[in-house]
C-alpha cells in the first residue's frame, strides 16, 4: 500500500477550490468542480450522517456554513442533501455524490473527522460509511485523520486503501478541547507503525520537528496543512513533498 504518485505531482486543494466570495464554499460541489477545472487534487472532509452515510462537509455542526444549527449526525442524509450551504448554491453533499462527480479526474485526499470528540476509540460508522462508498471507486483516493483509531479502523475495513494521519504540534491555544495527556501522545507521532500508515500530513508551521524527518527518512511522503501563499508553499517543500492549499492559486 503506497500513496498514489498523483497525489505528490499537483498541489492539493484544501477542501477543494473554494472561494467564498465566488460562491464556492468550502467543501462543497462548486468548489470540486473548480479544483476539478484546474487540474488540483483535493483534500475533502468526512462527517457522519445519522442514518450513516459518509457527508462532505468539515464541521460537526451546521452553524458556521449552513442557516441550520445543531450536530450533523443529528440528520439523515436525505435532510444533509437538502441543508443550502451559505454563499454557495448548492447543499451538502453526500460522498458518493461527490465520487460521482470526479471519476478519478484528479486524486482524492478525503480526511475522516473526529467522531470520539477526544481523539479515542469511538469510531467505526464514519470509517465503514467511507469505505464502503469507497468500494467501487477506482480513481485515485488516500484517507487520513487525526484520530489515530481511525486510520486504525480502516486497515481492517480497506487495507488496500493508502492511509495516513493528520499531524500536529497540538499547541494547547489551537487545541483546548483535547485533554493535554492526549496532545502530548499524539504530538510525537507514535502511533505511525500501528495504524499502517504510508503517509503524514504534517502541520507546516511544524515540519522541523525531527518526527516529521524520522518518518521522511523511512521514504513516507510528507505532505503539509494549510498552506496560503506562494512563499510559505516554497518554504514548506524544503521538507514536505507537496502542499495542502487555500486562498490562492498554487
Amino acid at each position: 500500500m503506497m500513496l498514489p504518485a498523483s497525489l505528490l505531482a499537483r498541489p492539493i486543494a484544501h477542501r477543494a477550490l473554494h472561494d467564498r466570495k465566488a460562491g464556492r464554499v468550502e467543501n462543497s460541489m462548486a468548489a470540486i468542480k473548480a479544483a476539478i477545472a484546474a487540474g488540483y487534487g483535493i483534500e475533502i472532509d468526512v462527517q457522519l450522517s445519522s442514518d450513516g452515510h459518509a457527508m462532505v462537509f468539515h464541521d460537526d455542526r451546521l452553524d458556521r456554513l449552513t442557516a441550520q444549527t445543531g450536530p450533523v449526525r443529528a440528520r439523515s442524509r436525505a435532510a444533509l442533501e437538502q441543508i443550502a450551504l451559505k454563499d454557495d448554491t448548492g447543499t451538502i453533499p453526500a460522498l458518493e455524490d461527490v465520487l460521482a462527480l470526479v471519476a478519478g479526474q484528479v486524486p482524492l485526499l478525503i480526511e475522516i473527522k473526529d467522531q470520539d470528540g477526544n481523539m479515542g476509540p469511538d469510531v467505526g460508522p464514519l470509517e465503514t460509511a467511507t469505505c464502503a462508498a469507497l468500494a467501487d471507486y477506482t480513481g485515485d483516493v488516500a484517507l487520513m485523520s487525526f484520530n489515530p483509531h481511525s486510520m486504525a479502523a480502516c486497515q481492517s475495513i480497506a487495507p488496500a486503501i493508502a492511509r495516513g494521519l493528520v499531524t500536529s504540534a497540538y499547541d494547547p491555544v489551537f487545541w483546548p478541547e483535547l485533554p493535554p495527556a492526549v496532545r502530548d501522545h499524539l504530538r510525537d507521532i507514535p502511533d505511525y507503525d500501528r495504524v499502517g500508515a504510508c503517509f503524514i500530513s504534517h502541520e507546516a508551521l511544524d515540519l522541523a520537528r525531527p518526527r516529521v524527518a524520522q518518518i521522511k527518512a523511512t521514504g513516507a511522503p510528507v505532505l503539509c496543512w494549510t498552506i496560503r501563499s506562494a512563499p510559505d508553499a516554497a518554504k514548506a517543500r524544503e521538507i514536505a513533498d507537496n502542499v495542502t492549499f487555500e486562498g490562492y492559486l498554487a
